[in-house]
């Protein structure tokens, strides 16, 4: 069965050549093409496209919107968006609002076709000259709301060894630490982490990763 797609640019020259090439594949099927956010996410419902592949900006509604929209109405359909832009900033917006993939206009021609096959499979795709920069936006981004990020390493070795039930004392000998330099940690660790007790920043070690239940 053909995969059918719905094209969505505000550029008429672009949107054409784009359908085009699509129907050229023995595998695919160009249902429907629109020019705005708004008419992609009317007709997705309505025709329930497997693929729909999104212009990054478009008037009225720009791609990103209609991609989160399209994925709260019509979840069954995949968004891959095109852009010309290849901030990573904007990919990782358009993946967080629901796009499988992105292919910047640059380099659109057969790695479009490519793309739309795989993300009908269910798989992400992303340009390989932007996948670098996204994954390092994605870590810039964990790092700063990730509350371990506050903490210096043997901070975070002290939290965990807290964690693990080792007491004060022994921290202190296997860290060549004194009692009362531990006893400090202890306190700024409660302190950065805004935790009153001892318990729960057993419970947040835990959650965090930094130990187990085992």
């Amino acid at each position: 069965m053909a995969i059918r797609v719905l094209i969505a640019d505000d550029h008429s020259v672009v949107a054409e050549g784009l359908r085009h090439m699509l129907q050229l594949q023995p595998d695919m099927d160009v249902i429907a093409t629109v020019e705005n956010g708004r008419d992609a996410v009317q007709r997705t419902a309505e025709l329930q496209p497997d693929v729909v592949l999104m212009d990054h900006m478009m008037p009225g509604m720009n791609g990103i919107e209609a991609t989160r929209m399209i994925r709260a109405r019509t979840p069954s359909a995949r968004v891959l968006m095109l852009s010309m832009h290849a901030d990573p900033f904007r990919i990782v917006r358009a993946l967080r609002a629901g796009a499988s993939g992105y292919v910047p206009k640059s380099s659109a021609g057969n790695e479009v076709v490519d793309a739309i096959r795989e993300v009908h499979r269910g798989r992400r795709y992303l340009h390989a000259a932007v996948a670098g920069e996204v994954l390092e936006q994605l870590v810039e981004e964990e790092q700063a709301h990730d509350p371990l990020a506050r903490l210096s390493a043997r901070e975070r070795q002290v939290l965990q060894m807290i964690a693990e039930g080792t007491g004060t004392a022994d921290i202190a000998a296997i860290l060549s630490l004194s009692t009362r330099t531990v006893e400090t940690y202890r306190a700024r660790l409660m302190e950065k982490l805004a935790i009153r007790d001892v318990a729960s920043l057993v419970k947040f070690a835990i959650v965090h990763g930094i130990t187990s239940l085992d």
